[in-house]
């Protein structure tokens, strides 16, 4: 399989850089002149500094030579996905479309893997998701996702292809529950971060994590994902990695909201978005999903956020 990475943030990097340490890839980027800066420099210094190049790795603003290969990693945010397929979807028909993002299309409701099905219809769809950092792919350390195809062959080969002996794949046919773990665990890590930021502390921010869990869960099961899934990679795995560490942007945009604190708002963190979308959802569906329909609304300052996370820790009691 030939492969392309569309998409030269950090960690559409990062992926072209572990996966072309052991075959030929190519990396697309946007801007003509970020792209030139690359390849001068044999390195991305705008979005992920002193990872330098593999020699596999080739570098073009030229979107129809990247399309030529016929995998192609989508390493495009998740609230510009739809456009961007829809935009492409001549170039992108009949190929294989890996999505690379995690979250819910606030104005559709959907998934990653149901966007590109829905633009591109005759592409086959699939979703890499899990516990990452871009960092840690790009410096080569041990790192595990779960790749969701639904169909078996094609998961089984875009294993084979995009494993390395650093970045290990894990397959499942059920991406529903892989693509709703991947985009619950965002809203969970601003709620933790919510909660550590307005000085709650661990215990809190445990019990956070755990009813969190059980939303994702929730959610999953409604859409017809399996719960075997969500206490995996995808699920559990990203679910403990995002609400813990401070490289998470999710996590650092909870510090600041529970702090009172300012935040950089050219930083894109997808669960903002995912959690006004799976809020809809909830309303719509009437499905319970306290955290995600308070994270939303604290996003929307509608609710303060001490009274928020109180609120939510005196929930009535009940069985678990």
């Amino acid at each position: 399989m030939s492969i392309s990475v569309l998409g030269a943030g950090a960690f559409g990097t990062a992926l072209a850089i572990a996966i072309s340490r052991e075959t030929d890839v190519v990396l697309w980027g946007r801007d003509a002149a970020h792209v030139a800066e690359m390849q001068a420099s044999r390195q991305n210094a705008k979005r992920l500094p002193d990872a330098l190049f593999p020699t596999q790795l080739t570098v073009t603003d030229d979107l129809k030579l990247a399309c030529r290969n016929n995998v192609i990693l989508l390493a495009v945010p998740m609230q510009k996905l739809a456009g961007f397929v829809q935009s492409h979807r001549q170039i992108l028909s009949s190929k294989t479309l890996v999505a690379c993002c995690k979250g819910v299309d606030q104005s559709s409701g959907l998934g990653p893997v149901e966007t590109i099905a829905k633009h591109v219809p005759d592409a086959q769809s699939a979703i890499l998701t899990g516990p990452s950092f871009a960092a840690d792919i790009a410096k080569g350390l041990p790192t595990a996702l779960t790749l969701a195809c639904a169909d078996e062959d094609v998961g089984e080969a875009l294993q084979q292809a995009i494993s390395t002996p650093a970045l290990r794949l894990y397959r499942t046919t059920d991406t529903t529950g892989a693509a709703l773990g991947g985009a619950f665990k965002n809203v969970i890590a601003i709620a933790c971060g919510v909660a550590m930021g307005a000085g709650l502390g661990e215990s809190a921010r445990a019990a956070l994590m755990t009813r969190g869990f059980a939303e994702m869960t929730r959610l999953a099961q409604v859409r017809g994902g399996l719960p075997a899934t969500l206490v995996g990679l995808s699920g559990f795995g990203d679910l403990t990695l995002t609400c813990t560490s401070n490289q998470s942007r999710n996590y650092q945009l909870g510090l600041a909201l529970g702090a009172g604190q300012e935040f950089d708002d050219r930083i894109t963190v997808e669960g903002a978005a995912t959690a006004r979308a799976l809020r809809d959802v909830a309303i719509a569906q009437n499905i319970d999903l306290p955290i995600t329909v308070t994270i939303a609304a604290i996003l929307d300052k509608t609710m303060d956020v001490r009274a928020a996370m109180v609120a939510l820790l005196s929930r009535p009691l009940k069985e678990e």
